[in-house]
């Protein structure tokens, strides 16, 4: 089987998704870790992200790996573990960006399909039920409130020693949003069959058991 798991920024996808993928024995796929990574290479090679051309040259250099180690995800990027550097807020910021290029997405995409093609996959962006793997027999769109949405952002800095501000993430929340949604190339729309779950207000735990849930529903009417 293969589960798509889409959302916007914040809504909890990578730490769900992976939870799901350990439950099921699945390989979990985090597709937007692996725009982070170009991000961050971009940033370090001081390369325009707002050239498709560029990045795309960028990424045709890189040998860019997602191994799960110990039930921890690792980002590698020739051969170096940038798991932590691409979760800073100067790769969060910008990521949207560098994503919105058809090029860069074409060509990622065309890897995320490899990896999916094998099926039990759990794989999480914004574009997978739509775009990368519209064949999901199971398509979850995670959500939740704006504020609940920055507190998580805000905490999770806090817990890695980076300064924050709570307002700040909000608006950097809410840019994100209306970038992904209005960008030309897959942008982020909820799949027609997707099944929305609202996390807000809820543990990972829960959020875990209710597509679970959803899951094994299918599961046993032959989807």
């Amino acid at each position: 089987m293969k589960i798509a798991i889409d959302g916007p920024a914040g809504a909890g996808k990578s730490t769900v998704a992976k939870k799901v993928a350990d439950q099921l024995g699945y390989l979990y796929v985090d597709t937007g870790a692996m725009y982070r990574a170009l991000t961050w290479k971009a940033l370090q090679a001081n390369v325009d992200i707002s050239s498709g051309e560029a990045l795309l040259r960028l990424l045709n250099q890189c040998n860019l790996e997602l191994k799960v180690e110990s039930g921890t995800l690792k980002v590698m990027l020739n051969n170096q573990d940038i798991t932590a550097e691409i979760r800073t807020r100067d790769v969060t910021n910008l990521v949207s960006e560098v994503a919105s290029h058809q090029q860069v997405r074409e060509a990622m995409v065309q890897l995320q399909k490899e990896m999916a093609a094998k099926g039990n996959v759990v794989m999480d962006g914004r574009d997978i039920g739509t775009h990368v793997i519209p064949d999901a027999e199971v398509k979850i769109y995670l959500t939740a409130s704006i504020e609940e949405r920055a507190r998580r952002r805000y905490e999770e800095l806090l817990t890695k020693g980076h300064k924050a501000s709570l307002r700040e993430i909000k608006q950097e929340i809410r840019d994100r949003d209306r970038k992904d949604k209005n960008r030309e190339t897959a942008p982020l729309k909820k799949a027609a069959d997707a099944v929305t779950v609202d996390t807000t207000g809820l543990s990972i735990d829960e959020v875990v058991n209710r597509i679970l849930k959803i899951v094994y529903q299918n599961s046993k009417q032959g989807v």
